[in-house]
């Protein structure tokens, strides 16, 4: 008589790693196609585009897409408002120079500055830069006065400073 194999059980899931994994790691994947869409071989120059030039060029342009032609080196296609192209314009050598050391070879032979309108090409873009938030309005003094008066009798100095900071907290008006 023939035995019957044995069933197989199931193989459990493959962990990946040990212990917590990054929120770039995790994402590092899902990020590979849309950058290399673009031409992009990694996405480190689009995560990493302040570190990499500097908080000031980053401010006022960032990358679009990395053409490759026939020779060695692509061209790299930055976006920037009309009056900072002639910052970045002077600043070419220095960002191909930059972005180069990044990759480790000469990726980038020629910058290109493309100009557009603060938001972008099409309407509903985000700005370059962040909007600064509006201080929000003060808490109406009589209902402030109201929500204080019960406070006189607290002798903890920062029990009474944390009451008081909430009631402001509670009583400013907040645009939601």
């Amino acid at each position: 008589m023939s035995r019957k194999p044995a069933p197989s059980q199931p193989e459990p899931p493959r962990r990946r790693k040990r212990g917590f994994e990054t929120a770039g790691a995790l994402l590092a994947g899902a990020l590979k196609a849309p950058a290399e869409k673009r031409g992009f071989g990694e996405a480190k120059l689009l995560t990493h585009w302040p570190e990499i030039v500097g908080e000031d060029v980053a401010a006022i342009a960032r990358p679009v897409k990395i053409t490759w032609g026939r020779g060695f080196g692509g061209t790299l296609v930055l976006l920037t408002t009309g009056a900072h192209a002639p910052v970045l314009e002077m600043q070419k050598d220095r960002i191909a120079d930059r972005v180069n050391a990044t990759y480790g070879y000469r990726a980038v032979a020629h910058v290109h500055i493309t100009q557009t309108a603060p938001t972008g090409f099409a309407e509903g873009r985000v700005a370059f830069r962040p909007a600064i938030p509006k201080a929000p309005p003060p808490p109406d003094p009589a209902r402030l006065a109201r929500a204080m008066e019960g406070m006189e009798g607290i002798e903890d100095a920062r029990l009474k400073e944390a009451l008081a900071r909430l009631a402001r907290n509670v009583l400013t008006p907040r645009n939601t």
